[in-house]
């Protein structure tokens, strides 16, 4: 076989910057206030 690595095959992985976490806070933030807000209009208007 080849001795081609893929990306993927390393085993160290990379070390999350604080900058990723902070965007998934507020990306998951935004999302859950769309879904909360979306039930409670079905809510309120049936």
């Amino acid at each position: 076989m080849s001795d081609l690595k893929l990306p993927g095959d390393d085993d160290k992985k990379p070390k999350i910057s604080q900058g990723r976490i902070a965007i998934w806070v507020i990306v998951g933030g935004v999302a859950l206030y769309l879904l909360i807000s979306g039930i409670v209009g079905i809510i309120a208007k049936g």
